[in-house]
């Protein structure tokens, strides 16, 4: 099992402001997707930052997302170290379980559907 990349992802009832001032920052955004007011990913090699508006779907909050290159034997491996991950859930190309570490914020790995 290797990790990839990392995804942060925010959800906020700012999300204008947020997305503003990484666009100052001079963080390039994904390309070829439009998300229209509701949010921007800014890429990094690999890894990337996500900002979303909170809405009735998405309510506010931190995610983590771990890309793995094996989600499924990522889980295995968590679930042999007693935690529980729940899914799996297959969506937008990727196979992604979830977990709630320690602190209140949401977790996630994934990998590319196959």
């Amino acid at each position: 099992m290797q990790i990839l990349g990392l995804r942060f992802c925010r959800i906020t009832d700012n999300a204008d402001e947020v997305i503003a001032f990484f666009d100052k920052l001079g963080l390039p955004r994904l390309d070829g997707c439009d998300f229209g007011d509701s949010g921007a990913i800014f890429p990094a090699g690999s890894s990337w930052l996500e900002i979303w508006q909170q809405s009735e779907h998405m309510p506010a909050g931190f995610m983590l997302q771990i890309l793995v290159d094996d989600a499924d034997a990522f889980a295995a491996q968590a679930k042999e170290q007693g935690l529980s991950p729940q899914g799996p859930m297959d969506e937008h190309g990727e196979r992604i379980y979830f977990l709630q570490p320690p602190g209140g914020f949401a977790l996630s790995f994934q990998s590319k559907l196959q």
